[in-house]
């Protein structure tokens, strides 16, 4: 069986840290619940002390978790804030006392004005103190990262004869390479006495990219805690993200002789409330929650996938509560994407049929970033549009604007391949354009209606045109055109409406 890793969130501590991602009691009780329903072992609740927000959401929080998981309150090594914490944790079941100071060089020096010894002795008097009112207490050593190795030992050492329960480790600053972090916890784990009735905890910061790999090597060499938070959140460039120490502890729990507890299809969601509570978004290719972590844009991937998911993704999607892999159709696609995506919306397509289809895809793909299932379903209906047409839009050119005459040059085929090429001027670009078109067709009808609708998303979205035209006997026919273009699409959307006049004209002549 392998090691029990602790999952401790700071979500709602370190993690709302994040500058504009301060959150209400009433929010933070939203979070916590689905933190329960995950099944961490630790929330961080907040900081008692500072401020009555902070009070109420431990209190609060203590109350809801009920047997669930601990919940844990932060102080410094001063007295007056273990009293505020203890008093905040009186209704949690499982309470925890989080205390700890600076322990490097820069903090005793610059931020504490205080001797190692004097360190050691508050290290020593913090433990104890909070042990009056809880049994569970965790030290930290802030900035142990950058701390000397020996006098770290020495610290750890008196919390450990203290009474603490959890050591916490921090990498404050994000500063530690992975293997020199990884040493230090193997350092404490042969050196502190007692250690072994000790979890040891690792909390990590990603300042230069790396604290998910800082918390694994923690693991590897013997933490049996990491303290993350949902999407990566907290100070500066934020904290170990949780759904990536937990997935990749369930990808490698053989090499790390690790394994959690932590529900995974719960991920998605977490991070999804998290961002939406704190309006801090998650970044479209971040690790295991972004939204293009199971999206594949490069042909050469989606045939893969496509053929066999593990070919490109280690992770299946609904393990972490993912809607599944997401084929983004592009001009990087290719047909096997393509042929795929049109069978899942009903449109099949002989062989030598869909190479014209593909090549229409690219034509569309070359003038959008992504194409949408939208955007298929208005090229298949248009080309059908086309395959059943008397007269074919091929080509056409417009050119207007102030004090041009707007002029339109069409290429229309006819029924028996012939193409003709018109040139016409009108009081506008679409007149133009229809002008054009009547100079080749062999029937003419009176612009009863015309409209315009995008019914694809984006800016480059494609629009569709609807007309409807009256005959000569007071019928009226109507035709749709989409492209790009409008001015094209209100072209295709007439010559559709003139080819129905003739189709049905033709209709009651066989009759």
């Amino acid at each position: 069986m392998t090691r029990k890793i602790h999952i401790f969130d700071t979500t709602l501590r370190d993690g709302e840290q994040s500058p504009g991602a301060s959150m209400n009691t009433e929010e933070k009780l939203i979070v916590a619940q689905q933190l329960i329903r995950m099944g961490v072992d630790i929330i961080e609740a907040g900081f008692p002390i500072s401020s009555p927000g902070d009070f109420r959401s431990v209190q609060e929080i203590g109350r809801l978790a009920g047997d669930s998981c601990t919940v844990c309150g932060l102080t410094r090594a001063v007295d007056k804030d273990i009293d505020r914490a203890a008093e905040a944790l009186k209704t949690a079941k499982r309470p925890r006392i989080h205390t700890g100071l600076g322990v490097s060089p820069s903090h005793l020096r610059d931020k504490l004005h205080i001797t190692e010894e004097e360190c050691i002795e508050r290290a020593r008097h913090c433990v104890s103190y909070a042990k009056r009112y809880v049994e569970d207490v965790e030290f930290y050593a802030e900035d142990a990262g950058r701390s000397d190795q020996d006098f770290l030992i020495r610290v750890i050492q008196a919390a450990v004869d203290a009474g603490a329960t959890v050591v916490n480790i921090p990498d404050t600053t994000g500063y530690s390479l992975p293997e020199a972090f990884g040493a230090r916890i193997k350092s404490l784990s042969d050196n502190v006495i007692g250690i072994e009735n000790v979890i040891i905890s690792v909390h990590t910061h990603n300042d230069l990219g790396m604290a998910t790999a800082l918390a694994l090597e923690g693991v590897k060499n013997g933490a049996r805690q990491i303290e993350c938070t949902i999407n990566g959140l907290g100070e500066r460039a934020g904290n170990t993200a949780l759904e990536e120490v937990v997935m990749a502890i369930k990808m490698h729990g053989e090499e790390l002789d690790a394994h959690t507890d932590v529900v995974t299809p719960e991920l998605t969601r977490a991070s999804h409330l998290v961002s939406r509570i704190t309006g801090m978004n998650v970044q479209a290719n971040k690790a295991i929650v972004g939204a293009n972590a199971f999206a594949h844009s490069s042909g050469i991937h989606q045939d893969g996938v496509l053929k066999a998911r593990n070919t490109y993704e280690i992770i299946d999607p609904a393990d972490v509560g993912a809607a599944g892999s997401e084929i983004i159709l592009s001009a990087r696609s290719g047909h096997a994407a393509l042929r795929h995506r049109l069978s899942e919306l009903g449109y099949t397509f002989k062989d030598e049929e869909f190479d014209d289809v593909y090549n229409r895809f690219l034509e569309i793909a070359d003038q959008k970033k992504e194409v949408y299932d939208e955007d298929l379903e208005s090229m298949v209906q248009e080309r059908q549009r086309e395959v059943q047409a008397i007269y074919t839009l091929d080509a056409l050119q417009v050119s207007c604007g102030d004090p041009l005459v707007p002029t339109a040059t069409a290429t229309i085929s006819d029924e028996l391949g012939v193409s003709h090429v018109v040139c016409a001027t009108g009081t506008g670009p679409v007149d133009a354009a229809y002008k054009a078109v009547d100079e080749v067709v062999a029937v003419h009808g009176d612009l009863a209606e015309f409209s315009v609708k995008a019914i694809t998303r984006g800016i480059d979205a494609i629009g569709e045109v609807t007309v409807r035209i009256t005959a000569e006997d007071g019928k009226v026919y109507t035709g749709r055109g989409a492209d790009n273009d409008i001015i094209v699409s209100s072209a295709k959307a007439y010559v559709n409406a003139i080819n129905r006049m003739i189709q049905t004209a033709r209709s009651k002549q066989g009759k």
